[in-house]
């Protein structure tokens, strides 16, 4: 008999009978966790149900459920907005304390002090009762009650201010004030408000209530160039400040709010009604009585006579910035430090930069203004970071960060030139099209086959942007500006080569000195040297600084100086021509909606930038870079030429005119520009000063010589010179 084992198909039949098992299996597992989560699924529900509510109680739960959803997105929110705030807390944020600078000019003239000198710092327990009374009482009366912020004073002033219809009363408290000083700046942002806030917090939490009264009273701006309340009393009343009286004490407290407009050098009579008020918040504030303030209303205070001599104060916040920089590694932090400011100069940049904005301010409607002269070598001799120093300490010069418009195409046709091309290479000017955008002319209209010359002087818009995107590529173009000397970071976005990416006036004026200095980096610096109270020089620029290296050919700095000396002359900077024949070359720029304009020109002598504006961006009055800043730099320009040896612009042919023929055309033009012209006062004949620079050049070479030999090196210098 046949074994069954044995048959055609039975073990087909047994695979069959496995797979038909783990199906099974399968099946069933499947069902049986199915079944089972549905049960568990009940019973969470049967659970749940227990919270089920309704009516009035429903909307409650519902309520609270989508609080807890905003609160959790709030509170991310708060995380992020939080972050930036808490970066400015890196480091010793304590760091400048550890510094006391003085400041000489180049001439070496002492100009100003900056960092904290211990010695100045006054205890608060130390200080007189009634000078914390007379601060806490206009500045921020609840100090010991917040923590930070003060609502019920922000809400007090937001109704104060709705009340009289613009603002009259501030909500920020003294820990928001002294977040603003030590890691902030003046600019009124909702970014630096933000900061602000959650910068009060962190001082709150890590510093006690004295620790930041202490601070606030040392690190607050009191005018005249002074830092704290030790510094301010001494200056204004040539005492102690644990020696000021009820009637000072008020003084010096009603100058946290404006020291510009409150300083008692300047405007006696406002310090003195300024001080009354403070009197008053003292009875209003309970913290005082009327009959202990009625002597210091009777008998106001008095100031000491002082010759005013007015510090370059954006200057020296800029150079205390370089000091702590560039002195970091040295051992000696009590330092001499000669700068490169000219005070003549610096003189006539505030005062060109003031008149402009006095009399035509009001029809341009433009509030501010900034201003950076660099001397051809990098040296900067002027720089004006806003109208007042005392109304806001945010320097304009070196830390805005403002369109530059048409100015920032000077990099592309710089990219251009080293890319081989030249001011006679033709280029189409009709519509161009990057993605979906579409730049425009000024005058809505194109000009055909234009000269990149032609294109430049007349500002055109649409070559700029075909020569990035046909022939050069964004990135080239934003190497270029870095190159010559623009430190903020570029954007590379499309809309980049018509000067949509922010820089700094500072940023322009050391980028333009490369075309004056032959193509060679213009090496923007404000210190000379760092020298300890023994005199020993810590650091000389000329000695320890990298020599400059070149970023544009003399081909592509001639083809760019033919040019941008066409502008004045025949461009959009016909207000910007210098009188007495003087060759200048540079660049207006004017931004969407008028919001900036910028004119940034050069000399073989000096390189200014000049910027006009708001600091909350809204438009001017149709104001051009060929305009208002134009005719500034020419008022200050004109002015810093004036008795000097003049240097040509290289690359360009045309000789120098003679002083006399100088002089001559100068009082034939004095009409051709509204703003008044300002006066040079006599000083030394270029010859002279030629010869006093030779004669230190011996004695430097004549150093290692005994005094003798010293003095016949004098003597030669002085017989070979007057010859």
């Amino acid at each position: 008999m046949e074994d069954e084992s044995q048959r055609p198909g039975k073990p087909g039949r047994r695979k069959r009978h496995i797979l038909l098992r783990i199906d099974s299996w399968i099946d069933s597992t499947v069902w049986n966790a199915g079944f089972r989560a549905g049960e568990l699924w009940e019973e969470i529900t049967i659970f749940f149900r227990r919270f089920h509510v309704k009516g009035w109680k429903k909307a409650v739960f519902e309520l609270a459920g989508e609080g807890m959803n905003l609160g959790t997105a709030g509170f991310v929110l708060l995380l992020a907005l939080a972050l930036p705030a808490f970066e400015e807390t890196k480091g010793d944020w304590r760091a400048q304390g550890d510094f006391a600078v003085t400041f000489l000019d180049r001439y070496g003239a002492e100009i100003g002090h900056r960092g904290i000198i211990h010695e100045d710092s006054v205890p608060v327990d130390e200080l007189p009762d009634h000078l914390i009374k007379a601060v806490l009482a206009t500045e921020d009366r609840r100090f010991f009650s917040h923590f930070g912020i003060d609502f019920l004073g922000l809400a007090r002033a937001m109704n104060e201010n709705a009340r009289a219809g613009s603002v009259v009363q501030g909500g920020s408290t003294l820990t928001q004030q002294l977040a603003k000083n030590l890691f902030l700046t003046n600019e009124r942002t909702i970014e630096r408000k933000i900061k602000e806030a959650f910068l009060s917090l962190w001082l709150e939490a890590n510093l006690s209530k004295t620790e930041i009264l202490r601070l606030y009273l040392d690190r607050a701006y009191m005018g005249g160039g002074t830092f704290g309340v030790a510094a301010a009393a001494q200056y204004y009343f040539g005492k102690s400040v644990t020696d000021v009286n009820l009637a000072e004490s008020a003084m010096l407290a009603g100058l946290f709010k404006a020291p510009a407009r409150y300083a008692p050098h300047v405007n006696l009579p406002a310090a003195r009604a300024r001080a009354n008020e403070v009197l008053t918040n003292l009875v209003q504030g309970g913290l005082m009585t009327e009959g202990q303030v009625i002597a210091a209303r009777r008998n106001p205070a008095s100031v000491i006579n002082r010759n005013e001599k007015t510090a370059p104060d954006f200057f020296l916040d800029w150079a205390f910035e370089e000091v702590r920089r560039i002195a970091k590694p040295l051992a000696q932090h009590s330092l001499v430090v000669r700068t490169t400011i000219d005070m003549g100069l610096q003189a006539a940049a505030e005062e060109a930069v003031e008149s402009s904005l006095r009399q035509y301010g009001e029809s341009y409607r433009v509030r501010q203004g900034a201003l950076v002269m660099v001397e051809n070598g990098g040296a900067v001799r002027a720089m004006v970071g806003g109208r007042d120093y005392g109304e806001s300490q945010f320097n304009r010069a070196t830390r805005a960060l403002r369109q530059p418009g048409s100015s920032f195409k000077v990099y592309t046709y710089a990219a251009a030139m080293e890319a081989g091309m030249t001011p006679e290479t033709t280029i189409v000017d009709a519509p161009i099209y990057w993605g979906n955008w579409s730049p425009q002319n000024y005058g809505r209209s194109f000009a055909g086959r234009v000269t990149l010359l032609s294109a430049l002087a007349r500002s055109i818009n649409t070559v700029p942007v075909r020569l990035a995107k046909e022939k050069l590529g964004t990135q080239r173009i934003a190497d270029m500006a870095k190159a010559m000397g623009v430190e903020t970071p570029i954007r590379t976005d499309k809309t980049m080569p018509l000067g949509t990416s922010e820089v700094t006036v500072l940023d322009q004026a050391a980028a333009y000195a490369v075309f004056p200095a032959g193509g060679l980096q213009s090496r923007r610096h404000g210190i000379s040297q760092i020298m300890n109270y023994d005199g020993d020089i810590l650091y000389d620029f000329s000695r320890d600084a990298p020599p400059p290296e070149r970023v544009l050919s003399e081909e592509a700095m001639s083809s760019m100086n033919r040019i941008l000396v066409t502008i004045p002359v025949s461009g959009t900077a016909r207000r910007a021509a210098l009188d007495g024949g003087i060759v200048s070359g540079g660049k207006t720029g004017t931004t969407q909606a008028y919001r900036d304009a910028w004119y940034v020109g050069f000399t073989g002598n000096y390189t200014t930038a000049v910027w006009f504006g708001n600091d909350d961006y809204t438009s001017t009055n149709n104001m051009t870079g060929g305009s208002l800043p134009a005719m500034t730099f020419k008022r200050l320009m004109d002015y810093a030429h004036q008795g000097i040896e003049l240097r040509p612009i290289p690359g360009i042919e045309k000789p120098l005119p003679a002083a006399g023929e100088r002089v001559a055309a100068t009082t034939a033009k004095d009409g051709d520009n509204p703003l008044p012209r300002l006066v040079r006062p006599r000083t030394l004949s270029p010859d002279v000063t030629r010869l006093i620079r030779d004669i230190g050049r011996r004695l430097r070479e004549a150093a290692p010589l005994e005094s003798g030999g010293r003095v016949a090196a004098l003597d030669a210098a002085v017989s070979k010179r007057t010859d």
